[in-house]
């Protein structure tokens, strides 16, 4: 299988190696030449066979739109789209359609698994028939983790499905990586009785009901900086969080741990930020790459 990938950045160059360490030949566009393998999506489009796949992994909104609508112009009928970033679901509706005006297939794909993608695989969570998440099977199979493909792996639904559940898991992401910075902080207040707080974490990676993957990645942190000194206690947030609670509203769903957590990245833009923000500002680094501030 021969695929056309748009998007070079920290996560779409990783798939591109992940994609071809596991036979899938990878054609990819980026607008810095460095990486780039073609000059521009005409000149990608011209490289892959038909029916053609191309997987756009771009910031979401008006760069997403506008990538769906130039690939709407140079690719054919029975090609296919799919959009691995962090979309809104609703915008896979205004995507489908503009494809499918040109006779163009379309997938939304929720992926997860940062910059440790490329070692571990990504989760992958689509929204597309059954049809044309067959067809890009092989392209899913690569990319997820190793193991039963349920268990990294799943067709949520139809379009926009993809990114609903992502920006679900994100949203208890945010919740989760909450939960654990306030913990850090009441551990790190109580200096009489506990006197070794990133060894706590570590000791949790094991055996306990707390044990995770953000746990194991803030234990890294905490090694590197072990009271977060280092960093700012700023926290920005992607936009996916805003999406899951203004969903929940509208469904009436209460979230008051998910909505908390939301809020508590607002405050911390007011000041240093608290130690607890400051190990969410970890754990943002740690995951997704995503910069952190250096304390004053």
């Amino acid at each position: 299988m021969h695929i056309g990938l748009i998007g070079l950045g920290k996560m779409g160059n990783n798939m591109r190696t992940r994609l071809r360490e596991h036979d899938i030949e990878v054609t990819g566009y980026d607008h810095n030449p460095d990486v780039s393998d073609v000059a521009d999506l005409k000149e990608l489009a011209a490289a892959l066979p038909a029916p053609r796949i191309v997987w756009a992994m771009v910031p979401s909104g008006a760069i997403t739109a506008g990538v769906v609508k130039e690939l709407s112009e140079v690719l054919s009928e029975g090609d296919m789209v799919i959009d691995g970033g962090n979309s809104k679901w609703t915008s896979d509706f205004d995507n489908e359609k503009l494809l499918a005006e040109k006779g163009i297939k379309y997938i939304d794909a929720g992926v997860s698994g940062g910059v440790w993608g490329l070692k571990n695989g990504y989760g992958l969570m689509v929204g597309g028939s059954d049809e044309n998440v067959a067809l890009a099977m092989p392209i899913f199979d690569a990319l997820r983790p190793e193991g039963p493909k349920a268990e990294g792996f799943v067709h949520a639904g139809p379009v926009g499905a993809g990114h609903y559940t992502k920006m679900v898991h994100n949203g208890i992401e945010y919740a989760i990586m909450q939960a654990y910075g306030e913990g850090f902080e009441l551990l790190e207040a109580k200096k009489d009785l506990v006197k070794d707080v990133p060894g706590t974490f570590k000791a949790w990676q094991r055996g306990t009901v707390v044990r995770s993957w953000l746990l194991e990645l803030l234990v890294i942190g905490l090694e590197a900086d072990p009271k977060f000194d280092e960093i700012s206690g700023y926290v920005e947030d992607s936009g996916e969080g805003r999406w899951t609670l203004a969903d929940a509203i509208e469904l009436a769903v209460p979230m008051p741990t998910i909505s908390a957590s939301i809020f508590a990245r607002f405050v911390s833009r007011q000041g240093d930020g608290s130690p607890t923000m400051k190990a969410v500002a970890a754990l943002r680094n740690q995951f997704g790459g995503h910069a952190v501030k250096k304390a004053d």
